[in-house]
């Protein structure tokens, strides 16, 4: 079923950020209610990933995926960050119900979407429509997007960010 979710969606908006630019500014409050800022995450890697809803079959899995990697990711110096524009209370549900430990920005106003240009026209179902383009940057420790992944593969995403993400291979 997942297959099919993720292949009958087909985007026709890409960002225009490269690989190599400055990532674009942001903060957040996170749920204990310290600001967090990507400045305050400087000398570390970060993965900021953005998905079009909370408790969708797509987007549970990726952030499942992320979630059991958790703890390899970070033994690799890297912070997870999560945004749709689904309010605060909607995060909250979907960090609880599937034990996320890592953030997730509730933009509802859709500034940080927007300064990473990953807001635009999708097609689903047959149906296009603007939404969050799922997307996702890896920032190096400079601040620099080091990476953008355009296809996210939702079941192994961690691995399309770092391969062999625990470490196994080559021992």
């Amino acid at each position: 079923m997942l297959k099919l979710f993720r292949n009958m969606g087909k985007m026709l908006h890409s960002t225009n950020l490269k690989e190599g630019d400055k990532a674009p500014a942001f903060s957040f409050t996170d749920t204990d209610g310290k600001r967090v800022s990507l400045k305050d995450l400087a000398g570390k890697k970060v993965i900021l990933y953005f998905y079009p809803k909370d408790d969708t079959p797509g987007c549970t899995a990726e952030s499942c995926n992320l979630r059991d990697n958790y703890s390899s990711l970070k033994r690799k110096g890297y912070e997870v960050i999560g945004v749709s524009k689904d309010d605060e209370k909607s995060h909250n549900k979907f960090v609880k119900k599937f034990k996320l430990p890592f953030p997730l920005i509730p933009d509802t106003e859709k500034e940080i979407i927007k300064d990473y240009d990953v807001w635009g026209e999708k097609k689903f179902m047959g149906r296009i429509f603007d939404g969050i383009v799922r997307t996702t940057f890896l920032i190096n420790e400079k601040g620099k997007i080091e990476k953008i992944f355009r296809k996210v593969d939702n079941e192994n995403h961690t691995e399309q960010i770092c391969p062999d993400p625990k470490g196994k291979k080559g021992k």
